[in-house]
């Protein structure tokens, strides 16, 4: 190990900031200790129904298993590793039963095991959106009694490489008061509706992350088979065994981003130490903080990029040391030089950070520290105060940087390149830390709700959900069905058709859902808040994801799964008319004669008009006296649109674009 490896892991290692690398590198050097059973296998656990059980753990090396599990038993060998394997035959819903593991002197017992139904709840925030956030709070809380629904929460945790165990010790709980009070709330309403119908334990595993990319959580196999991010997995591939090499190479990278945009000047390079003399930066608030609070009217609703700068004064002495720069949190994601050289990256809005800077980086004198901040929600900044900011030396010395920030704005809207090793933008990263230690454990189903992190890119989202979704299955099971929550409606509805990220985004979930008989769509556009990215009725997304699931996994084929399905678009000399399936009874509309939130649009971009639109059985027609210059209809397309379109079962249509049939009905 080098000296500067050996340095960051004993003093930057103590840090958030750090917690990545470490997790990188904790099954080589300090795992914990061998589990005789994996951490999934505990008392009140709930296991596949209909499935061969898999069990699994770790003993020593060579040494006989024994395992005994409802009357059937099983006896095999810890392989050179230590690890063991064996299946058990499938067990109808039930219980509870007791599973024994024996390893020569080792015995481990399970109680209170049951058969049933089991859940992977996974996304960012809407799905970690706890049962206290939700709709009428207090009393879902105070009536959640249901012991046939059973808890697990995934250790949050990012990793370089994928993890055979849990950073740390989760536990299965019974639904009860205190346990769902935390736990997910779109996943736990879920389960209760399900139960409505399938009367079957219900086991519920929760894997979710804030702000999360879906790149982060798909398998490394999975994004390298695509090619369209072979550079930045040869970065997060470097970064396990050479940090400072990796951390060049995306410096490297970022700054070429930068110089390309074409918001950047000609020779504007803010990281360089001598880019102070530009009169473009300003003083700072000595408390830092959220740069919405400054006072500063153009920075007041600002969501984009900021760059920030100090200097610090080092002794011969000081600079020669190792050192490690450490930093208050960033809200939400930092790229980070020191004299010119990127010495970190983070993602994570409460999490100060903490960057090793490798040997002859610092110098005698003057020393430039600077700050690139991305924030693409509500409050934004390098937080404060002062003393947060300091560079700590090997000698357990600190010189703090209180020379004072100065500040600068970053033209444009586009977003800056994630580093891969970020935890909750990284490249396979929660899927390394949360998903691989899942192994194979048997699974009903997946629900996943995610992708208001990833609307800056809407038109690769179709691209990524499919591997996703194969990446998953290659490890959970080919068969495994995904259930999709799309996007619920964010933001004040539009005057006038515009570009959507967030539409892109959820055009993609519908056709990625529609190719696939073992998927499922839950619509949540109207369920959204146009005010909070976190809307609270979770209980009316949970009876749609339920609906879905008893079509799409139970094979209530007579129930349909979600709504009016556009089917087809076609012209008549002076309309289009779009057609519908899985229509309850009839379609209607609410709160107008006809619908509303239907665009006629030609080939450019831009070209869309709002279209008068009527109801015609299963079919919606268009007014279109101009029909020759139509090309696609859309429908529902904004962030938060308004969208009028449901069923007598109450079921809206969802968004979705469509091309012209120009020659008859699709």
């Amino acid at each position: 190990m080098s000296r500067w490896s050996a340095f960051a892991i004993r003093l930057a290692c103590a840090a958030l900031a750090c917690l990545l690398l470490h997790g990188a590198h904790a099954h080589a050097h300090d795992a914990p200790p061998a589990e005789l059973l994996h951490a999934l296998f505990q008392d009140h656990a709930v296991l596949q129904r209909d499935a061969p059980l898999r069990l699994w753990g770790r003993a020593s090396p060579g040494q006989r298993v024994e395992v005994s599990f409802a009357g059937a038993a099983s006896t095999t060998r810890a392989g050179a590793d230590g690890a063991w394997e064996t299946i058990l035959p499938a067990r109808v819903a039930g219980g509870p039963h007791v599973l024994v593991v024996k390893a020569g002197e080792a015995v481990r017992t399970v109680r209170d095991l049951w058969i049933g139904d089991v859940w992977l709840c996974a996304g960012q925030s809407n799905m970690e959106l706890p049962v206290w956030r939700s709709l009428d709070a207090a009393s879902e809380i105070a009536s959640a009694t249901d012991a046939g629904i059973r808890l697990f929460t995934v250790p949050r945790a990012g990793a370089i490489a994928p993890q055979p165990r849990f950073r740390e010790s989760p536990r299965w709980q019974a639904a009860s008061p205190e346990s769902v009070r935390d736990f997910s709330a779109a996943c736990f309403y879920f389960a209760r509706e399900l139960r409505k119908t399938i009367d079957v334990p219900m086991g519920l595993i929760q894997a979710a992350w804030g702000g999360s990319r879906i790149e982060a959580w798909t398998s490394v196999e999975a994004l390298r088979a695509d090619g369209q991010a072979d550079e930045d997995l040869q970065v997060l591939s470097l970064y396990a065994t050479d940090v400072p090499a990796a951390l060049a190479k995306w410096g490297a990278r970022w700054q070429r981003w930068w110089t390309a945009r074409e918001e950047t000047m000609a020779n504007d390079a803010p990281w360089r130490a001598d880019a102070s003399a530009d009169p473009a930066w300003r003083k700072a608030p000595d408390a830092l903080g959220a740069w919405e609070r400054w006072g500063v009217p153009g920075l007041a609703a600002y969501d984009g990029m900021m760059w920030y700068r100090t200097q610090v004064e080092l002794t011969a002495a000081q600079a020669a040391r190792g050192a490690v720069l450490e930093l208050g949190p960033a809200d939400e994601t930092d790229m980070t030089w020191v004299n010119g050289v990127a010495v970190g990256s983070s993602d994570g809005a409460g999490e100060p950070r903490a960057y090793g800077l490798p040997p002859g980086v610092l110098r005698e004198g003057a020393n430039s520290v600077v700050v690139n901040v991305l924030d693409t929600y509500r409050d934004g900044g390098l937080a404060g105060p002062l003393a947060a900011h300091a560079l700590r030396f090997d000698d357990g010395t600190r010189v703090i940087l209180d020379q004072g920030w100065r500040y600068r704005p970053a033209p444009g809207a586009d977003a800056p390149p994630r580093a891969p090793w970020q935890a909750a933008a990284g490249m396979s990263t929660l899927y390394n830390g949360m998903i691989a230690p899942l192994g194979h454990y048997g699974l009903r189903g997946m629900l996943w709700y995610q992708g208001e992190s990833n609307t800056g890119d809407g038109p690769r989202y179709a691209a990524q959900l499919r591997m996703l979704r194969a990446s998953w299955r290659a490890q959970l099971g080919e068969g495994v069905p995904m259930l999709v929550v799309q996007l619920a409606g964010y933001g004040m509805p539009p005057s006038a058709p515009r570009e959507s990220g967030w539409a892109e985004v959820r055009e993609a979930q519908r056709r990625v859902v529609a190719e696939d008989p073992r998927s499922g769509l839950a619509i949540a556009v109207d369920i959204g808040d146009a005010y909070d990215i976190h809307p609270p009725n979770k209980q009316e997304l949970a009876r749609r994801l339920a609906r879905a699931a008893r079509h799409v996994i139970y094979g209530e084929r007579a129930l349909a799964p979600s709504g009016p399905v556009p089917r087809g678009a076609r012209r008549t000399p002076d309309a289009v008319v779009v057609t519908f399936d899985g229509v309850t009874e009839a379609l209607s509309a609410t709160g107008a004669n006809g619908p509303i939130g239907f665009e006629l649009c030609g080939r450019a971009a831009g070209s869309c008009r709002y279209a008068e639109a009527a109801i015609d059985g299963d079919r919606v027609v268009l007014a279109a006296p101009r029909a020759g210059d139509v090309d696609r209809v859309r429908y529902c397309w904004a962030d938060g649109p308004i969208c009028t379109l449901r069923d007598a079962a109450g079921l809206p249509a969802g968004p979705f674009e469509l091309s012209l049939n120009a020659t008859g009905t699709p």
